[in-house]
């Protein structure tokens, strides 16, 4: 085993070996299959990575203080671990290898650490902004099953960041805005305001910001408006949809974009009749997004 560091003799390599398997065997009498499965598994590849990049005893402590670093910000209005995870790309490997292709069936995308529980819900054609700064958007499409047959009755949660960038619990004042839930009419169909969807940095103050900066890399997100819609025997679907021509789609900090999920919005200037029979001051955007669920355990 080499690498650019330095040269493991065949006594080294069996040494660092030996203790990986002692490790391994500590686990054997869990109960648990997948329990033991996820264990071993995880110490192979941690042990692995320590031996290929011939980890320093001050990189691991290094390592230790950023992880208690990335607790010590965690509450509950901010999720630095999963920041974390998707910076690193690892959330979306893990929708990858959850969320099958499944024929025509919408795919999926990283949840994002902003997702609240118990939002307000709407009827159709309303707004889902409350209030929050940002160009008005006139968002419709329909849900049905991958086989094209509508759902009546799916619920679509949906939430994006205000025009300034930031989400309804990035503030302080306890406000609920640019989130809301719905559900599709007797056709599947569905339709509601929200707010053109604009770029926007995760949040870079953390560990996983200072990461980040250390590496070169960006902590801005491609513009995007988050979806989760779930219907019975269908396999729920956590989604969004970007903004064609946005320059963020080739270096979404958190590789969460995907070709199929990029749409038109369509810009309008003020005064132009909107679907809805309403003239506004302003101008505002147009967009469809058609969801179509793969069954449950697809």
């Amino acid at each position: 085993m080499t690498n650019a560091h330095t040269e493991v003799s065949a006594e080294q390599a069996a040494r660092e070996e030996e203790l990986v398997e002692r490790v391994v065997r500590s686990f054997g009498g869990c109960q648990d299959p997948r329990l033991k499965e996820l264990m071993t598994g995880l110490v192979r590849h941690v042990h692995a990575y320590i031996r290929e990049v011939r980890l320093t005893e001050e990189e691991w402590r290094g390592a230790i203080e950023f992880l208690t670093a990335a607790g010590h910000i965690t509450d509950d209005r901010r999720q630095e671990f999963i920041l974390l995870s998707d910076v690193l790309g690892a959330s979306m490997q893990t929708i990858a290898v959850n969320n099958r292709a499944y024929g025509e069936a919408t795919e999926a995308t990283v949840f994002g650490p902003f997702f609240v529980e118990g939002s307000p819900e709407i009827a159709n054609g309303e707004d889902v902004s409350f209030g929050a700064v940002g160009e008005p958007c006139w968002v419709e499409g329909t849900v049905t099953d991958a086989g094209g047959r509508p759902l009546p009755g799916a619920r679509i949660e949906v939430w994006e960041a205000d025009a300034d960038g930031r989400y309804d619990v990035q503030y302080d004042d306890g406000r609920t805005a640019a989130r809301a839930h719905l559900f599709t009419d007797d056709e599947g169909r569905y339709r509601f305001w929200a707010i053109t969807p604009t770029p926007y940095p995760i949040p870079h103050d953390g560990p996983v910001g200072a990461m980040l900066d250390a590496v070169g890399r960006s902590p801005m997100r491609a513009s995007h408006l988050h979806f989760m819609v779930a219907h019975e025997g269908c396999r729920t679907l956590v989604t969004h949809i970007f903004v064609r021509g946005d320059a963020l789609l080739d270096s979404d900090a958190v590789f969460g974009v995907k070709e199929s999920l990029v749409k038109d919005f369509e810009r309008h200037p003020a005064g132009t009749p909107t679907p809805d029979g309403r003239v506004l001051d302003g101008t505002w955007s147009r967009t469809r997004f058609d969801i179509a669920l793969a069954p449950s355990g697809a």
